[in-house]
């Protein structure tokens, strides 16, 4: 949970900013940068939880994902399991999460430009549908909104 604290005066849809000192909006404004950082923070957590659980059945399924790899993937049920495990497979319609959002669109980058540039020296055009990438953000949005707690 991210705790920050109510903080009226540093915007002027919030308050009357004719009655706001200069020390109050030097002090709300450090007050926001510090929320951003957290929010950044809890951001860069999620991320590095992702990485850290990015194809982690490519071991954990090794002689499955072996047998399906010798056929050039004709045998697809390491894939299509692979798809319903793991969240960043945005280019295919069934590996779209309910819920996807703009850390599953980071990673899905990571992924293809890593794998492009390690084993072709090439990336292929990446391509989402718009609608995709709204319900990412409004998805990110209410990610971020779930974890906050205002006080005061």
């Amino acid at each position: 949970m991210i705790t920050i604290t109510k903080s009226a005066t540093a915007d002027t849809r919030s308050c009357d900013p004719t009655k706001v000192t200069r020390d109050e909006l030097l002090a709300s404004s450090l007050q926001h940068i510090g929320d951003v950082v957290k929010a950044l923070a809890f951001f860069q957590a999620k991320l590095t939880e992702a990485a850290g659980a990015h194809d982690y059945d490519k071991l954990t399924e090794i002689d499955w994902f072996h047998r399906n790899f010798q056929t050039g993937f004709k045998d697809t049920g390491w894939w299509d399991n692979h798809r319903k495990i793991h969240r960043h497979h945005l280019a295919s319609e069934d590996g779209i999460p309910a819920d996807v959002n703009l850390l599953d669109v980071l990673e899905w980058v990571a992924d293809c430009v890593m794998a492009g540039m390690g084993r072709t020296g090439t990336v292929y055009d990446l391509v989402m549908p718009a609608s995709v990438l709204q319900k990412a953000l409004r998805n990110t949005v209410e990610l971020l909104k779930a974890e906050v707690q205002v006080i005061g």
